[in-house]
């Protein structure tokens, strides 16, 4: 089938040019020749995505359907939307995209052949369709000779929807049609949408169909094929902690667990920019080159030169680059089934211990909560600690209930010996404010020794609230911080605060208690200020 004859099957009938599989190049280029962008010191292009600098969750619907209607965990996070609605909107939205200059890039999502999606992305910039390059995987030029698309994505930021008309909540919209394997975006030009889009589909089709683990995570494996997996929401250091040079990176943000295979369904990453410097992330910044797509960055005055530590637009500055653009990348992007993995929060209470290690009903209960805590200073009123709970650690794009992820997690690891830590990278001898941050080296050692096995020779304390075993050493670690009662001045000020942290996780799992099996329910925190013997 022509181009054009593909195009007016979607019900677009271009009146404008429309693109097909630019090269970066010329998708550079062709920004720049639009004012869309600029170039940065370092070769990178730099866009503004405009009003939306972040997604947007509560404009996320999924079509309610026979397909849906009974699998999909409808409520804050799934939004259903009407095939009607649905319909008339598609229609709105091509005959809109019929009167602009149009992109299209083919790519795919999933590493593993078996479980590989073909995507077409119809974008109305060229800098969208450098993200989807970037953050997807690239067809061969054989392949794209005879691909044909599975799922549609059309992204109109331009459009927008009326709510009188359309039935959405305001005039942006992400929507998800499992039926006719269409997502659609409008009014909204922040890449994050497309890219969460195909995640959100992916964490349907696997789990639901293919009884496959989809995991938000990163995901790296040593010399020995030692795989390891990274969980961690906002600010816990699944990046950093994933980032070893001495390991080769399988996949920074999104993967599947299948019998035999941890696969990454990228082929980029989409990795957060503010306060970045070589110090700190070398394999990122030096990411940060032509090819690679920068949103919502600011520069230092007068120059081409990006100022990363200014967040006066936004601190969810982001950079999207091709994942062979880290050094110690592997291609393609698979690993086998993890021997460790680690749950990662920033406990800002100064509760958990820097380490622990898990039973199988306890790794499926922390999975489901998804801990941290905000510290005082990230947002306005927060004045001191706050919990933060996300299921699986990505509740925002899980379109079934949490426990069949926690239950698929659970089968897992009833199936070989594979260890799950708790690490928490957030502060130790106090809360916030009192305690001090867990030092950054201490939590690599205590990884590094998680890794090459020496935790499976030393003895272990249980910690009476949380039942987490706790290490009495670890090479390069203080012993006396590794349980966290001993830091704090004022023993029965730890045990309060414990148990204060226990109440506020069995309170966020009062929504999951009537699905959970038991072994779920009993990997919970009980209050109790003592600690004994494991």
């Amino acid at each position: 089938m022509k181009k054009i004859e593909q195009l007016n099957a979607l019900g677009i009938y271009p009146t404008k040019e429309y693109f097909w599989n630019l090269p970066v190049s010329k998708l550079v280029a062709q920004t720049l020749q639009k004012k869309q962008g600029v170039l940065t010191s370092t070769g990178a292009l730099a866009c503004n995505t405009g009003e939306f600098t972040g997604r947007s969750p509560k404009d996320k619907y999924i079509v309610k359907d026979n397909i849906t209607e009974n699998s999909v965990w409808w409520g804050d996070v799934n939004h259903p939307f009407s095939s009607e609605d649905f319909d008339r909107l598609y229609k709105r939205v091509t005959t809109f995209l019929s009167q602009r200059e149009i992109y299209i890039k083919d790519v795919q999502a999933g590493s593993k052949k078996e479980y590989q999606l073909n995507v077409r992305v119809i974008t109305e910039t060229p800098w969208q369709s450098l993200f989807a390059n970037n953050l997807f995987l690239r067809p061969s030029e054989k392949e794209l000779e005879t691909f044909e698309h599975e799922w549609l994505i059309l992204a109109a930021p331009e459009f927008k929807a009326d709510p009188e008309i359309d039935n959405t909540r305001q005039q942006n919209f992400t929507i998800i049609n499992f039926k006719k394997k269409v997502i659609l975006i409008g009014g909204s030009a922040y890449t994050g949408e497309i890219k969460k889009g195909i995640f959100t589909i992916l964490n349907y089709i696997l789990p639901h169909d293919k009884n496959v683990l989809s995991m938000h995570c990163s995901a790296n494996i040593g010399e020995d094929g030692n795989t390891a997996v990274f969980f961690g929401l906002s600010g816990t250091g699944k990046t950093t902690l994933s980032a070893d040079p001495s390991r080769a990176l399988i996949g920074d943000d999104e993967h599947g667990w299948d019998s035999e295979n941890v696969f990454n369904f990228e082929g980029g990453c989409y990795a957060k920019c503010v306060n970045l410097s070589y110090e700190k992330e070398p394999q990122i910044f030096s990411a940060v080159r032509f090819g690679t797509l920068l949103e919502n960055v600011r520069f230092f005055e007068g120059s081409d030169i990006v100022d990363y530590d200014n967040v006066d637009l936004t601190e969810n500055t982001r950079a999207a680059y091709p994942t062979h653009f880290i050094d110690n990348a592997i291609t393609p992007s698979i690993g086998g089934a993890p021997k460790n993995i680690f749950f990662l929060t920033c406990d800002a209470f100064g509760v958990l211990p820097p380490i622990s290690k898990l039973t199988v009903g306890q790794a499926m209960y922390h999975f489901i909560s998804g801990y941290t805590a905000k510290v005082a200073g990230t947002e306005a009123g927060i004045t001191e600690p706050q919990t933060t709970f996300s299921a699986c650690f990505g509740e925002p794009f899980l379109p079934l209930h949490p426990t069949k992820y926690a239950e698929l997690l659970g089968q897992k690891l009833k199936g070989d010996t594979i260890n799950v830590w708790l690490i928490n990278t957030g502060w130790s001898g106090g809360a916030y404010g009192v305690g001090e941050r867990i030092k950054l080296r201490y939590t690599r050692a205590m990884i590094t020794a998680a890794l090459d096995g020496k935790l499976d020779k030393v003895d272990y304390l249980k910690h009476a609230v949380f039942g987490l075993q706790m290490p009495s050493e670890c090479e390069g670690v203080p012993s006396h911080i590794l349980n966290p009662k001993n830091t704090w001045d004022n023993a029965q000020k730890y045990d309060k605060t414990a148990d204060k942290l226990a109440a506020q996780f069995n309170e966020n799992f009062k929504i999951y208690h009537s699905f959970a099996n038991d072994e779920i329910r009993s990997g919970g925190p009980k209050t109790n200020p003592k600690l004994e013997k494991a």
